[in-house]
């Protein structure tokens, strides 16, 4: 649990505050938000939140430790001959953020019509620069390793298997987003907020939290949500990266038994439904209000 929590709490907050990953670019593009100040400001909320629900929060937990369930793990030995070496491996897994850091770097230091700009626009646009990692990985991680193009193949077929079901959860939020955009709700809530002195990123976050603690699904409630309030933006003209991080910090409140997350530490780490809830959870929830935390603290430095 000490080793575990920190991992976990990790990938939670990848999860929700830094494109590429799915969620955070799939709201940046609602709100046609720049991907490079979001993984900026991103990256600023992810330092302290990581600390805090991580190692901070794991050291509370050791009462907690328990044997994984027999027949969970498999382990494997590689010998060295089959392993890449440790700079392939991590420049296999940078090079996205890489390539849109340059991208965004560009954006603000270049005119537009630069040569240089443009290409950096077009490698660190994020499929494209996705597209290229996967390339890179095919030949520093598989083909150096020895392994063949079909062996390659396969181990590709596998990992779009793994990711079918979140393309769907995307695709099924973004549609479930789009029917509450056509029965006005964003309009109603723009129109009740021109009256009211409620922050932007604070109603984000509210919004997201009660649909992922109805929905259980981050994904879907972070989507639905940048639906919702997307009309938000023109009214308040609110900071779009900051609107991203706001509702992605909402989106991991309070997962509890309608999360498959929820079941997946649950099972993971062998513990009972109580217990999960009061470790998954409670580190769930100190994410949430700590990326809310970061969110206000970067929006009352700029303003």
């Amino acid at each position: 649990m000490y080793v575990g929590v920190p991992m976990v709490a990790a990938l939670s907050v990848t999860h929700c505050f830094l494109p590429p990953h799915p969620g955070p670019t799939a709201i940046a593009t609602i709100f046609e938000a720049n991907l490079g100040t979001t993984l900026l400001y991103g990256f600023i909320i992810t330092i302290p939140t990581v600390i805090v629900a991580g190692p901070l929060f794991s050291k509370l937990l050791t009462r907690f430790e328990k044997a994984p369930p027999e027949g969970l793990f498999n382990p494997h030995l590689f010998s060295e001959e089959e392993m890449p070496s440790f700079w392939n491996s991590i420049f296999a897994a940078v090079i996205p953020v890489i390539l849109m850091a340059i991208a965004a770097v560009c954006e603000i230091t270049l005119p537009k019509t630069n040569t240089v700009r443009l290409f950096f626009e077009f490698v660190g646009n994020p499929a494209v620069a996705l597209f290229i990692a996967i390339v890179i990985a095919i030949f520093t991680l598989g083909r150096r390793n020895g392994r063949t193009i079909e062996q390659i193949m396969d181990i590709i077929g596998d990992s779009i298997g793994a990711i079918a079901m979140i393309v769907f959860i995307i695709a099924g939020g973004g549609a479930f987003k789009q029917v509450l955009v056509d029965s006005g709700v964003g309009h109603y809530i723009s129109h009740l907020m021109t009256g009211t002195t409620l922050s932007p990123l604070l109603m984000c976050w509210t919004v997201a939290a009660l649909l992922r603690i109805a929905l259980g699904s981050a994904t879907v409630a972070a989507i639905t949500t940048a639906g919702v309030v997307l009309p938000i933006i023109n009214v308040t003209h609110a900071d779009p990266a900051l609107m991203v991080l706001a509702t992605g910090a909402g989106s991991v409140i309070a997962s509890h038994v309608n999360d498959p997350g929820f079941w997946l530490f649950k099972g993971y780490f062998n513990l009972t439904v109580g217990e999960t809830l009061r470790t998954w959870t409670v580190m769930e929830t100190l994410i949430s209000i700590m990326g809310l935390l970061g969110v206000l603290a970067i929006n009352a430095v700029l303003h």
